[in-house]
């Protein structure tokens, strides 16, 4: 666990200001940080500056009242000091270097926990508000045995699967796998929802897991909240599960994200009229990936990652009366079978490796990528280069297995 964050340096206080002033908006936040440059700048700007650049009025009033931003900084670093939240800014070290590589990263992180967990390999699960008997038991089977096997599982806290997935983590014995999981919130850092999860948030915050949210305190549950949390979840994981979710589900934006991020998604099937599935089953058809068993899962995280392939196991069903898996074999403590377990990156490393991979004659290519896609004629005005020396290049870091073309599209992996 880290040691409680000291006094906030003046460019911390500033980014928290812009953050307060427009109520945690991402889009006006960056907006501002873009057209001044530093945070600062942005905050030191007159009203009238920031009225140019078509900042929303609530925000422009928020910034003319300067005392007010002053006394919830203020608040805010107190509850730092007294142990109740931590905080965590993008440049620091501590703060998940995943995150920094989406489309729309937040500048700062509200925490309960051991953030050291955010640094680890991490896999999203998420799936219904309101399973079936045999998805809450599968989630819950999963999640224990990927936790086991040493990844962090990440969800959104919400009813339903998220807390199946969440328990399953939390279920180890074995003290070195206790509490590898994170809670997503979509609300302020202080407030639990739903209400009456408290018990969940505790087992989490005690067993050695972590909350986070990017929300200001004190900020409640709205319809929009959650989309945003919805990408966090996505964007700190190295791929998402899916266990059961029906076509309108909040489920399938985080699978969407995933995919946008150029990560694995995974679904797990049902009957064909479980119109609960319904979901996944059309996640399967767009792409994703089909399992039924989490060695699946491990074996392609792994082909990712770089690391050995595993020897999958056999799954033996074993007594219904108990929490423990039923639908998977408990991982033994043989690494053998799974060398993944005490070999899992940092995931703040794991991020740089591309780069360091690229050859000097790449790098120009390489840099003009992102995570989205490009198609030739972007990439043929961004690198200034003829149509064969860009196909070539492309081609080279293709088959470096760096980067992905699907759809005419280059993007990283």
């Amino acid at each position: 666990m880290n040691a409680l964050l000291p006094l906030l340096s003046d460019d911390q206080r500033a980014v928290l200001a812009l953050w307060y002033e427009v109520n945690a908006s991402l889009s006006a936040y960056h907006k501002l940080l873009t057209s001044f440059g530093s945070a600062q700048q942005a905050w030191a700007a007159k009203v009238g500056a920031w009225q140019q650049l078509g900042i929303h009025q609530t925000h422009l009033k928020r910034h003319e009242e300067t005392q007010q931003t002053i006394e919830s900084i203020d608040k805010i670093e107190q509850a730092v000091q007294a142990g109740k939240y931590q905080l965590l800014f993008a440049d620091q070290p501590e703060f998940p270097a995943q995150l920094l590589q989406i489309f729309d990263p937040p500048p700062l992180l509200f925490c309960r926990g051991n953030i050291e967990r955010l640094q680890q390999a991490q896999i999203a699960m998420v799936g219904s508000r309101k399973p079936t008997a045999h998805a809450q038991k599968i989630t819950f089977d999963m999640a224990q045995y990927l936790a086991q096997v040493g990844y962090i599982i990440t969800s959104g806290l919400a009813l339903g699967v998220d807390k199946r997935a969440h328990l399953g983590a939390l279920a180890q014995t074995d003290p070195e796998f206790q509490g590898r999981t994170i809670g997503v919130m979509g609300t302020g850092i202080d407030i639990c929802y739903p209400n009456h999860h408290d018990q969940l948030f505790s087992q989490i915050v005690e067993q050695g897991g972590c909350l986070i949210s990017e929300l200001l305190p004190h900020t409640k549950p709205h319809k929009h909240t959650f989309p945003r949390r919805n990408r966090l979840v996505a964007g700190l994981s190295l791929a998402t599960i899916v266990t059961e979710a029906t076509i309108k589900s909040g489920s399938l934006i985080t699978a969407r994200l995933t995919s946008e991020q150029g990560k694995q998604v995974f679904a797990i099937p049902s009957h064909i009229d479980n119109t609960n599935a319904e979901g996944c089953h059309h996640l399967i058809r767009e792409g994703a990936t089909l399992i039924y068993h989490p060695d699946q899962v491990i074996a392609d995280v792994n082909l990712q990652l770089n690391l050995p392939p595993m020897v999958t196991q056999k799954s033996t069903p074993k007594d219904n009366t108990t929490e423990r898996p039923i639908a998977f074999e408990q991982p033994k403590n043989d690494t053998s079978a799974h060398p993944v377990k005490n070999q899992l990156p940092n995931i703040a490393k794991l991020n740089r490796v591309n780069e360091t991979a690229v050859s000097s004659h790449l790098a120009d290519v390489y840099e003009q990528l992102d995570w989205h896609g490009q198609d030739l004629d972007a990439l043929l005005l961004t690198t200034r280069l003829t149509p064969p020396e860009l196909i070539g290049q492309l081609m080279e870091l293709e088959l470096l297995g760096i980067i992905n073309v699907q759809g005419g599209r280059y993007s990283r992996l």
